[in-house]
């Protein structure tokens, strides 16, 4: 036993900044897991700084000085983060509490619908299996409504944290961005001088993940948009938290979709029954589902992410178990991270191989 771990270690850490690299990424898990919440408004800073700073090496190779792309990008941010704030976030809100409130009127609209089931189609539902059914949704839909409302009263003491996060991230985003090179530099002096380990992992994430983030903010705001237009023509009730629901179910590929086609199809079936609108609402979010799918992604995803299927969904199954929300956004940049990593890890063979090959 001893010797299998010791053959181990010498093939997979025979290089010292591996076993740096180790340490520090164990760090960074723990001080994550330990002062991630203290620290969500550096983290999301940093993010969006991150974010932002593509759109001014943009401005930059189009001839603009550095301090007015600075300026221009981060007025931009700035705009839309407080459009998002005084606009979107309280219309989306009145809907959502609209929604709730008629949810008792909704909740019988669609019983009397599912009791004419048996009228309609005898040799498949009987009465009693229809309200079988009913009373089963019914005790679900009664204990997530007292889990909503047991979660409403524990989040009251956190609207305090909540304003010191709208109030400090504009700041230190600000910050981040003005002085970039002096951050890098900083944390640079904490590591090795000697690094091409974390420079090949840096150099693919920052090619990959840079992109597919980004890609990933247009293409939300893309499909969003779309369906927002698309359900004000339909003329569907709920129109805005619909298509917010549309634009964030392409953060999840394959499930995504899949999951928001649900309270679609329930709006519409309460609105309008079955009939030609209903089927008009879902053909039109199958239209844009398959134009996102094989239009959009691949001009925005010109460098795509290369992984398994298996693996995003493992991704996201297990970062969004993690993190919630924020961990389902990046489980395939996380996903991906990973991947570099274990394809630039040094190893004894690969490099006996190389010397074998005289590279």
């Amino acid at each position: 036993m001893r010797k299998l771990f010791r053959d181990f270690y010498d093939r997979y850490f025979h290089d010292e900044e591996s076993i740096i690299l180790v340490l520090l990424l164990a760090l960074g898990l723990v001080a994550l897991a330990m002062l991630g919440g203290f620290l969500a408004p550096l983290i999301a800073a940093i993010i969006i700084a991150y974010l932002m700073q593509g759109l001014v090496d943009l401005l930059l190779r189009y001839g603009l000085p550095g301090r007015l792309a600075f300026v221009t990008v981060y007025t931009l941010f700035v705009g839309l983060f407080f459009l998002l704030l005084v606009y979107l976030i309280p219309r989306l809100f009145n809907q959502l509490r609209r929604l709730v409130d008629e949810i008792p009127s909704l909740v019988n609209q669609w019983q009397t619908s599912l009791m004419r089931l048996p009228e309609n189609y005898p040799s498949l539902f009987t009465e009693e299996q229809v309200r079988q059914f009913i009373a089963g949704i019914g005790g679900e839909l009664g204990s997530y409504g007292q889990a909503i409302l047991q979660y409403s009263l524990a989040s009251l003491p956190s609207i305090f944290s909540w304003i010191i996060f709208i109030v400090l991230v504009p700041i230190l985003v600000f910050f981040v961005m003005k002085d970039r090179e002096q951050l890098v530099n900083w944390v640079a002096n904490f590591l090795p001088r000697n690094r091409p380990l974390m420079s090949r992992i840096w150099q693919e994430m920052d090619q990959q993940i840079s992109n597919y983030v980004r890609g990933k903010v247009v293409e939300i705001i893309i499909v969003g948009g779309v369906a927002y237009v698309m359900f004000l023509v339909l003329g569907i009730n709920y129109a805005l938290l619909l298509s917010v629901l549309v634009g964030l179910s392409v953060i999840v590929p394959y499930i995504g979709a899949t999951v928001v086609t649900a309270p679609i199809a329930a709006v519409a079936y309460v609105q309008w029954g079955i009939g030609g609108e209903f089927y008009t609402t879902l053909i039109a979010y199958m239209i844009l589902q398959v134009l996102d799918g094989n239009v959009l992604v691949p001009v925005i995803f010109s460098e795509a992410v290369n992984l398994h299927p298996i693996a995003i969904i493992a991704a996201v199954l297990v970062f969004g178990g993690i993190w919630g929300l924020a961990g389902v956004f990046f489980a395939i940049p996380l996903a991906t991270f990973i991947k570099a990593i274990i394809n630039s890890w040094p190893s004894k063979v690969s490099a006996r191989g190389l010397e074998e090959e005289g590279l």
